[in-house]
């Protein structure tokens, strides 16, 4: 592939609801732009973005591919992102990424939950992007209902380009809107001028007045102009745009077909003209040697620095780190410093990836998109720069995961290398998280959500040939005691020689701090004890709150306090004194009214205002008690509440189907609660049966 500078550079991201059409659209693009000969379709698994075998499998994209494509001398960078929630994490790696972005809109569907969380991503980011409405060849769809619906979402900014012209239910030609022109299609990327139809003028004059609403807006003279009833030319029109889109001011809706190949030229060709090169953004980081501001800049005369925004690890295909180059020009025989690291990472082969398919390349200027291979300390985040400049750039803000389940492997023996395929699915997904709960006795792994746990499942067993088995996950509950015991135990042994002898008279009540497991006090007068085996005492003490008497859970929160006892002074030892001691602490927690505490997190979630009641009603079921609201901006409440961990698991599906998928959730531990007296039975009984 030749070499392109920064001016010629365009970095896309594409967005969208989950099959909305973005893959398809890639493949049109790749097709009409002549990088490839035949078209590949999601439902025959052949496309270039989805070459996953879960991709193939399950017919959607899990994470993101890049295709560079050519068009009109630029090279434009086109990141292909996952529409499904649960692999959000995909979508936050490529938007950083990115330059610009088109939110990808079906006619058919019209604009979903995932064309709105598209504009959030763009919004945090600043993105300038434009709306692509496909399946225009389809029936019922409908381009001027989406242009109403962005246009009452987000205002006068929704400027429509493009309207199409509809024949006995076919997608045939469009009409430029800008240059008021009819168009019928007659080849791939071919059209002929032909007449505006009279049935198409209505729609016409309401797409044409709000392009120019949104062209007026943009400067005080525009808007004069307009007023005084003005006509723009074309020119002032495209001039405007691209410096308005540019800013985000204005943001153009084009259509098309991707099945049909229609109206992808005009996309391409508005990417090109319209969206800004990488050198229109601004790009910082810190030098760490001098711990100044470095204004890279995707400026290719300042020293190379690159940023690692994706990782690619395959058992088949090796290990890829994908760069954004932020300065400078990166060549294939550099060594770039990893400040993150502290390492000096030598390159052996610089490339562009096509989908899955490397292509080497000799260098990538400021602002490109490509792959160093095999580098062994890098991870996504890091960034890459010289040792004489070196650089670190802020990480991508990745969300958390709050999804968990407890994994074990299915064949004994496995485990190492479930943890290994793990370990390499990690670095590759951010979103993935694995954890050891060694109170509980369990694996635990983390996720967006059901489906992705589904898919990291069905991973390890496709391309690690590992199996796991997911259950429920146990929750960590505690033990305490309400009120105070008094408890005489004696620990008598005789045998062939020395025997035991230890005995204690101890109290046991709540020391009112549950941070703590227990509080060891004595008060033994005369040498009833010996001092000697106080720290055997408080030794038995410390061993039986690992795991208490009611459930086998962790003690918190009591006091113990030895008073009194005896002693022999020839049987007597440490080992008697802990015993006895053990003995004690069973009895005297079981008569001092124990009670299971559960835990309980405060679960902050956000939706739409109009979901509220239903979210505070679910909330109430799962025995939460709602600490209070406060509105957010996008017409949208923040609900607090007080949950039990117990009513979490489950959650985010739930959510999703109350809320059509709009509402995210974040929890964290806040304390611990005496549990009702229904749960603790539930839970003592199950430990029961579990002990058996």
């Amino acid at each position: 592939m030749n070499i392109y500078t920064t001016d010629k550079i365009r970095n896309v991201v594409l967005l969208g609801h989950g099959g909305c059409g973005k893959t398809s659209l890639v493949e049109a693009m790749a097709y009409v732009s002549g990088f490839t000969t035949r078209m590949g379709k999601v439902t025959d698994g052949n496309t270039l973005s989805d070459y996953d075998k879960e991709e193939i499998k399950r017919k959607f994209s899990i994470s993101t591919s890049v295709i560079p494509l050519i068009w009109q001398d630029c090279k434009v960078n086109i990141l292909d992102t996952p529409g499904y929630f649960d692999f959000v994490g995909e979508a936050e790696e490529a938007v950083a990424a990115a330059d610009a972005a088109i939110i990808v809109v079906s006619g058919k569907a019209g604009v979903e939950v995932g064309t709105e969380k598209a504009w959030e991503m763009c919004e945090k980011y600043k993105l300038p992007r434009m709306f692509f409405v496909t399946e225009m060849d389809v029936d019922h769809a409908s381009f001027r209902q989406v242009v109403e619906d962005l246009t009452e979402r987000y205002g006068k900014k929704i400027a429509p380009f493009y309207q199409p012209i509809r024949e006995n239910e076919k997608f045939v030609g469009y009409i430029n809107v800008c240059k008021m022109e009819g168009r019928r299609f007659t080849d791939i990327g071919k059209r002929e001028p032909c007449e505006i139809p009279e049935y198409s003028k209505e729609n016409l004059a309401i797409c044409r007045e709000a392009l120019l609403d949104a062209v007026a807006e943009t400067s005080d003279e525009f808007m004069e102009r307009y007023f005084n009833g003005e006509e723009f030319t074309v020119g002032e029109i495209r001039a405007a745009m691209k410096f308005n889109v540019a800013d985000g001011s204005v943001i153009p809706v084009s259509m098309g077909s991707s099945a049909e190949l229609r109206n992808i030229h005009n996309l391409l060709n508005d990417i090109v003209e319209l969206f800004p090169s990488p050198d229109k953004k601004a790009c910082n980081g810190i030098n760490t040697k001098t711990n100044e501001i470095f204004e890279a800049n995707y400026d290719f005369s300042k020293a190379k620095s690159a940023y690692v925004f994706k990782t690619i690890v395959d058992p088949f295909i090796g290990k890829y780190s994908l760069i954004k180059v932020s300065s400078g020009v990166i060549k294939s025989d550099d060594a770039l410093y990893n400040q993150d690291k502290e390492v000096e990472e030598k390159l052996s082969k610089l490339y562009v990836m096509q989908g899955n398919k490397p292509i080497e390349v000799s260098e990538l200027h400021a602002g490109d998109i490509g792959a160093i291979g095999k580098l062994s300390a890098t991870k996504t985040g890091d960034t890459l720069s010289t040792k004489a400049t070196p650089v670190v750039y802020g990480r991508t803000e990745i969300s958390k995961p709050y999804t968990y389940m407890c994994y074990k492997a299915k064949n004994k023996g496995d485990e190492d290398k479930i943890s290994q395929a793990l370990a390499k699915m990690m670095e590759e997904d951010l979103t993935l998280k694995s954890v050891n709960d060694s109170e509980n006795r369990q694996t635990l792994i983390y996720g967006m959500g059901d489906q992705h746990l589904d898919v990291v499942v069905s991973k390890l067993e496709e391309k690690f040939k590992v199996a796991v088995e997911l259950s429920k996950p146990k929750v960590a509950f505690r033990e305490t005691i309400r009120k105070k015991s008094d408890v005489d135990s004696k620990y008598k042994k005789q045998s062939g020689g020395h025997g035991q002898y230890g005995h204690v008279k101890m109290t046991f009540e709540p020391s009112g701090d549950l941070e703590t497991a227990y509080v060891f006090d004595q008060i033994v007068v005369g040498g009833a004890v010996p001092k000697n085996y106080f720290p055997a005492v408080e030794k038995g003490v410390q061993e039986s709150v690992t795991k208490g008497p009611l459930a086998g859970y962790p003690v918190v929160g009591v006091k113990a306090v030895l008073y009194d006892g005896s002693y022999h002074p020839v049987d007597s030892s440490e080992m008697a004194f802990k015993t006895a001691t053990v003995q004690a602490f069973k009895k005297g927690f079981m008569d001092a009214s124990p009670v299971l505490l559960e835990p309980i997190c405060t679960i902050t979630v956000t939706v739409p205002d109009k979901y509220t009641g239903d979210v505070m009603g679910d909330l109430n079921k799962r025995r939460g008690r709602v600490l209070g609201m406060n509105p957010v901006a996008g017409g949208k409440q923040e609900v607090v509440a007080d949950v039990p961990m117990t009513e979490i698991f489950g959650y985010s599906t739930d959510l999703r189907s109350m809320t059509g998928g709009s509402g995210v959730y974040a929890y964290e531990f806040a304390r611990y609660e005496q549990a009702p007296s229904d749960v603790q039975e539930r839970e003592v009984a199950a430990r029961a049966a579990e002990a058996e």
